[in-house]
C-alpha cells in the first residue's frame, strides 16, 4: 500500500498544516525559555500528525475523488471543526477557562475576524502568536479557495465579475482541481508571505518592536485587527507606520493578483478597477464628511482652525475610515485625539455602514463587497435615466459596466439574502440573552468579520466570556457563514452545483 495524503479530503489537509504551524509558536517559546507553553503546542502537533498519519493509513487503499462541491463541504467543515483542534494548546495554556472560550477565540481568528475573547494581559506572548499566526493562515486561505475552488464556480463574487453565465460552472475533474489548487498556492502563497515580511520590515524600521509589528503585520494582510498587548497608539504617534499600514490595506480593496490567475487558467473576468475606485471613493467622501465636520466644531469655538491637530485629525479619519472599509478595524492613534481637539464625536452608525460594504472579490475582507455594490449603483443609475427617458437606449463608455449591470439582479439577490441572515443572527442572539443593540453590533461584526467594530461602538463594556455558550456558537456560524459568505453555503444544495 503506499501511503499518500494528496488523495485524502481538503478538511485533512487544512487539519495537518494547522498542526505543523503550532511547531512555529513552540519554538518561539522554546527560545523565550517557556518550556511549559512549548511542550504544549508541541504535543498537540505530535498529536494532530498522529491523528493525519492514521487516516492517511486507513485511506492508503482508497482514491477518493473530491468535487467542487466536497471541497466546500469541507472548507465549511473546516472553519467549524478546525478551532476545536485550533483551541487545545490555547485552552491548555490559559487553563482557568471553559475550552468554548478558547474555541470561540479560534473561530474569530480563523475567520480573520478578530473578536477579543480574553484581555490582552491575560494571555501570553506565545497565545498572541498563535492569535495572530491562525488569523494569517485564515487569510491566505481564502485567497486560495477564492483562486481555485470558488473561481471555476462561480461562486464568491466571482458570479459577478466573471464575463461568463453566472449560473455556469466549470466542470473539472478531480486530479484537475487538485493540480490547479496546488499551482494556484505555488502562485499566491510566496506573495503572500513576501508582503507580510515587506510590511513586517516596514513597520520595524518605522520603531515598531519586531514581535509587535509582525503581529501587525500578519494582522494587516489579513484584514483579522488582531494585536498582542501592545496597540497602535501604545507606540505614540507614528506616522510612517500608519502609512505603511494603509499602503497594504488597500490589496483588501483589489483582487489584482487573483485576476491574473484566473485568467491564466483561461476564464476572462472583469479588471478590478471599479472595485479600487469605489474604494477610493468612498474613502475620500467620508474622510471630507468628517473633517468638514470636525473642522466646522473648531471654526464654532473660537480655536485656531488650520493647525498640526487639523491635520492630525483629517489623517486620522482616513485612516480609520480605509481600515474599516477593509474590515480591518483598526482605529487612527490620532483617533481620540481628533474627536478631543475637534469637540465631536463621530457617530458609530458610520462604522456599521462601512464594514457592510466591505472591500473587494476574492480578498481577505469581508462584508457585501465593493463590486457587488458598484453593480447596484450602474444598475441604479440606468434605472434613474429610464425614469426620465423611457424610450432611451443605453451606450455605455465602457463594456465592463454594461456586464456589471446586467448582472445587479445577483448583486440584489445577495443582499437581500445578507440583509435576511443580518435579521435572523440578530434575532437569535437575541434569544440568547443578548439585548438588542449588543446583538445588532455583535451580528454585523461577525458577518462582515470585523472584530475591533464591537469595541469601537462599546468600548471594553462587552465581555464575551461571560455571554452564553448559545450567543458564542451562534457567533461562531455566522463568523464562518460571513467568512464563506451566504451563497457559497447556499450552493451546497444546489443541485447544479453538485454536478460541478
Amino acid at each position: 500500500m503506499e501511503l499518500r495524503l494528496d488523495h485524502l479530503p481538503l478538511f485533512f489537509h487544512l487539519f495537518g498544516i494547522a498542526a505543523v504551524a503550532m511547531l512555529v509558536p513552540s519554538i518561539y517559546a522554546l527560545v523565550s525559555e517557556n518550556y511549559a507553553e512549548s511542550r504544549s503546542f508541541f504535543y498537540t502537533a505530535l498529536l494532530g500528525l498522529f491523528f493525519l498519519f492514521m487516516v492517511a493509513i486507513a485511506a492508503s487503499n482508497r482514491k477518493i475523488m473530491e468535487s467542487g462541491v466536497q471541497q466546500l463541504a469541507s472548507l465549511a467543515l473546516g472553519l467549524l471543526l478546525l478551532p476545536i483542534f485550533l483551541a487545545i494548546p490555547e485552552y491548555d495554556i490559559i487553563q482557568n477557562t471553559y475550552f468554548i472560550n478558547a474555541y470561540f477565540d479560534m473561530v474569530s481568528a480563523l475567520t480573520t475576524t478578530g473578536i477579543v475573547v480574553f484581555e490582552p494581559d491575560r494571555i501570553s506572548a506565545t497565545v498572541h502568536l498563535w492569535r495572530a499566526l491562525v488569523a494569517w493562515m485564515g487569510g491566505i486561505l481564502i485567497w486560495l479557495v477564492a483562486a481555485a475552488i470558488l473561481a471555476p464556480m462561480n461562486l464568491g463574487g466571482f458570479e459577478i465579475s466573471s464575463d461568463q453565465n453566472p449560473h455556469k460552472a466549470y466542470f473539472l475533474t478531480s486530479d484537475e482541481r487538485k493540480l490547479f489548487l496546488r499551482r494556484t498556492t505555488i502562485a499566491l502563497f510566496p506573495l503572500y508571505a513576501g508582503l507580510t515580511g515587506c510590511l513586517w520590515l516596514g513597520l520595524t524600521i518605522s520603531g515598531i518592536p519586531g514581535f509587535d509589528g509582525l503581529i501587525f503585520a500578519m494582522s494587516i494582510l489579513a484584514t483579522s485587527g488582531i494585536t498582542g498587548v501592545n496597540e497602535i497608539s501604545d507606540f505614540g504617534a507614528n506616522w510612517i507606520a500608519e502609512f505603511i499600514m494603509i499602503l497594504f490595506l488597500f490589496f483588501a480593496l483589489s483582487r489584482g493578483k487573483m485576476q491574473q490567475e484566473r485568467m491564466y487558467w483561461g476564464a476572462g473576468v472583469l479588471p478590478s478597477g471599479p472595485e479600487l475606485r469605489l474604494g477610493i471613493t468612498i474613502i475620500a467622501l467620508l474622510a471630507l464628511l468628517l473633517a468638514s465636520i470636525q473642522l466646522y466644531a473648531v471654526g464654532s469655538s473660537d480655536m485656531p482652525l488650520f493647525s498640526i491637530s487639523a491635520i492630525k485629525a483629517i489623517w486620522a479619519d482616513i485612516f480609520t475610515v480605509t481600515s474599516f472599509l477593509t474590515t480591518n478595524g483598526w482605529s487612527s492613534a490620532y483617533w481620540l485625539d481628533a474627536q478631543n481637539w475637534s469637540g465631536f464625536s463621530v457617530p458609530e452608525i458610520l462604522f456599521l455602514g462601512v464594514v457592510l460594504i466591505g472591500g473587494g472579490v476574492a480578498t481577505t475582507a469581508g462584508g457585501v463587497k465593493l463590486l457587488r455594490v458598484y453593480a447596484l449603483y450602474t444598475n441604479a443609475v440606468r434605472e434613474i435615466d429610464r425614469l426620465v427617458h423611457p424610450s432611451s437606449v443605453c451606450q455605455t463608455r465602457s463594456v465592463y459596466q454594461s456586464e456589471l449591470r446586467s448582472k445587479a439582479f445577483i448583486a440584489w439577490i445577495f443582499f437581500m439574502l445578507f440583509v435576511i441572515t443580518l435579521a435572523l443572527v440578530t434575532l437569535a442572539l437575541a434569544g440568547a440573552g443578548m439585548s438588542f443593540e449588543v446583538a445588532l453590533v455583535s451580528c454585523i461584526s461577525a458577518l462582515s468579520t470585523t472584530g475591533p467594530l464591537i469595541d469601537m461602538v462599546f468600548g471594553n463594556d462587552i465581555d464575551f466570556i461571560m455571554i452564553g455558550t448559545a450567543s458564542k456558537l451562534i457567533m461562531s456560524f455566522a463568523m464562518v457563514l460571513g467568512r464563506l459568505e451566504i451563497l457559497v453555503l447556499l450552493a451546497l444544495f444546489t443541485p447544479e452545483v453538485w454536478r460541478s
